[in-house]
């Protein structure tokens, strides 16, 4: 019973005093602030949020000439079929498949065995002719002699002065046909229409060909030609550059200067592109007929426009915008009309004014009218 007492009178004594260390130390923290704001705005020991670091940059207006690039194919600036004039059997080949031949150059023979009978024909027809013709006019200056004296009758007179006319016409078909013969002859041989480098031969050495058949093509390459097509957006942007200076990228990423020569009078329908042609020099014989090759074409030049970086660019309620710093370290949000992006750089048709301080980085978080710790980097657009 005794032991008792004297756990119950232990338990008692600890509770008191636990009870008289609580109300000292609520005695000795009254004249102090609690570690946390009340409003819970601010930071452990108390104060607000530190501004958040941002990048900023002062814009200036620049101006920015639009580029495209396109697939196009080089063509040689003329490419001439060669075709054989007359038929017979094709006799030789005089020149190197490939390689370059200049204008006027024989390329093929044909066989002018029966060509040169035929000239040999022609010419004695023509003598023929020629005899009738001289009799005929011995006889119109007689019987046109004795019609003056009475002596034949104007019938007769007649029938000489046919006979006359008729054997000058004659005459004069003879020399059409030499003439003609000649020209046949000429054709057996066939040169370089044009100098350029040759195609393979459509038909081997010993062929009987008829006339018109093609027997080899020629092509010239400087300069060439290059085609592409542009699409109707980019047409439109491109009024009136008849003329204009492109450049042709070679396969190793070489530009090379051309001119635009022709541009297609309508859009086709079908592919909703514009074809276009460039001339460009080749003496070097760097761009080969049938290569494939990208055209860079300058399609507008815009003046004064912004050209700022993509990342700073954000979604807004009303749409796409950016932060602007302004004077008192806050920023605004500014609602932006977005234009093409040129060599990286996103251009900005509306929204933005010389000398705005933009953010360029650190906006993520950002919110209209926080305070921030810009620094400040290289201008944009310069």
């Amino acid at each position: 019973m005794i032991h008792t007492k004297n756990i119950l009178r232990s338990a008692a004594l600890l509770v008191g005093l636990h009870l008289a260390a609580g109300i000292v130390l609520i005695g000795c923290g009254g004249d102090h602030a609690p570690d946390q704001d009340p409003a819970g705005g601010g930071t452990p020991g108390g104060g607000d949020m530190p501004p958040t670091p941002v990048s900023v940059v002062v814009l200036q207006p620049t101006d920015v000439e639009r580029t495209s690039e396109y697939p196009g194919r080089v063509r040689g600036i003329r490419e001439i079929e060669v075709r054989a004039r007359v038929g017979g059997i094709l006799e030789r080949r005089m020149f190197a498949e490939g390689q370059r031949v200049e204008e006027g150059e024989p390329l093929f023979q044909i066989d002018e065995a029966p060509y040169q009978i035929a000239l040999r024909m022609a010419r004695a027809e023509h003598k023929n002719a020629e005899a009738n013709y001289r009799q005929a006019e011995r006889d119109w200056r007689r019987i046109s002699g004795l019609f003056e004296q009475n002596a034949v009758s104007e019938r007769e007179r007649d029938t000489a002065l046919s006979a006359y006319e008729l054997a000058q016409a004659r005459l004069e078909s003879t020399n059409a046909h030499i003439a003609d013969a000649e020209l046949q002859l000429e054709y057996t041989r066939v040169p370089a229409p044009i100098s350029g480098y040759t195609g393979m031969e459509t038909l081997s050495e010993g062929s009987l060909i008829e006339q018109g058949t093609l027997v080899t093509s020629i092509v010239q390459n400087d300069p060439v030609q290059v085609r592409f097509a542009i699409p109707e957006r980019d047409a439109m942007a491109r009024r009136g550059a008849q003329g204009q200076e492109v450049q042709v990228l070679l396969p190793t990423g070489e530009p090379v200067r051309g001119v635009v020569d022709f541009t297609d009078s309508s859009i086709d329908s079908r592919t909703g592109a514009i074809q276009v042609r460039a001339k460009v020099e080749n003496r070097d014989e760097r761009l080969v007929p049938g290569q494939f090759v990208r055209v860079r074409l300058p399609l507008e030049k815009l003046e004064s426009i912004f050209a700022i970086t993509p990342a700073a660019i954000s979604e807004g309620p009303a749409g796409r915008q950016v932060f602007v710093l302004k004077s008192d370290n806050t920023v605004e949000a500014r609602s932006v009309r977005l234009g093409p992006v040129v060599d990286g750089k996103q251009l900005v048709l509306e929204g933005l004014a010389d000398g705005d301080k933009l953010v360029v980085s650190g906006h993520v978080s950002l919110r209209p009218g926080m305070s921030v710790e810009p620094e400040f980097e290289e201008e944009e657009g310069q």
